[in-house]
């Protein structure tokens, strides 16, 4: 298939029928994910469910066995070195841990994109990051060290860095782990207010229910490498599926069991099993 392809122009990110393995590991079996343009897109799922593989075959980090991945009508599989480097420019990633250079201030954590990717005069950087520390109200911190902020600070200058060449896509790896119930609210706040105000395409990798459900336009249910669920986030909330009621709901015991497959107890008890 051509690096680019015929697509409905209100969809930027395009899943089809994707599969993806690992060894004798089956990941992803098939699923088609559409993104709209402008939107905020949740992925939720449990741990191990491929959420995060997802992100990685949108930008073009690991390619899939079979199936298509497209953004904005490219085909990311068949993009060659120079014109994925071209794509990726228009992406941004959060990732889970802020991933912080550790020996750079707050400024030059955000400067940093700017500085690799453009010939911008000092003085026009200076502005351009200083509104987007603005923007999560960051600002009066960007002499700071990584090490001098907490997770919540963390997590507000990776976003700032990863709004700073003002992308098409921005993507969420985990945006609220770990963070206590203010700083999830702020960032929550954030992603929702700046795919507004800027006009990106947001997708919020998460299994926190509450928080994703607050922010999301539409929402996709991952569970054994398939969707199980998609909607809004009031249809997913209301779906009378086991699968997705165990889910959003955090029930320990389902159609996902509470035991691991294992012998019957009473012959481990008595040494019967094999």
């Amino acid at each position: 298939m051509s690096a680019t392809a015929s697509r409905d122009p209100d969809i930027l990110v395009d899943i089809r029928d994707v599969h993806f393995s690992r060894g004798d590991r089956s990941i992803l079996k098939g699923i088609n994910v559409p993104i709209r343009r402008g939107s905020v897109t949740a992925i939720m799922g449990g741990s191990g469910c491929g959420k995060t593989t997802l992100l990685n075959l949108i930008g073009g980090r690991i390619k899939p066995n079979r199936g298509q991945v497209l953004v904005d009508g490219q085909s990311v599989p068949d993009l060659d070195t120079d014109a994925l480097y071209e794509l990726r420019k228009r992406m941004a990633m959060l990732f889970q841990s802020g991933a912080l250079f550790t020996d750079l201030s707050v400024f030059e954590n955000v400067a940093f994109p700017i500085r690799e990717h453009t010939k911008l005069p000092e003085s026009i950087l200076r502005t351009v990051v200083l509104m987007k520390l603005e923007t999560v109200g960051l600002r009066g911190a960007r002499e700071l060290m990584p090490s001098e902020l907490s997770g919540g600070m963390a997590r507000r200058v990776a976003l700032a860095r990863a709004i700073v060449l003002e992308p098409t896509l921005i993507m969420y790896d985990e945006p609220f782990t770990g963070l206590d119930p203010i700083s999830k609210g702020v960032i929550a706040k954030l992603i929702r207010s700046l795919n507004e105000n800027l006009g990106i395409t947001s997708i919020v990798v998460s299994h926190d229910v509450a928080e994703t459900c607050q922010i999301s336009d539409y929402a996709y249910l991952m569970g054994d490498g398939r969707i199980i669920g998609e909607g809004t986030p009031a249809e997913v909330q209301q779906s009378k599926s086991e699968f997705v009621r165990q889910f959003m709901d955090g029930l320990p015991d389902g159609p996902v069991p509470y035991q691991h497959p294992s012998s019957p107890y009473v012959d481990d008890l008595t040494g019967r099993s094999p």
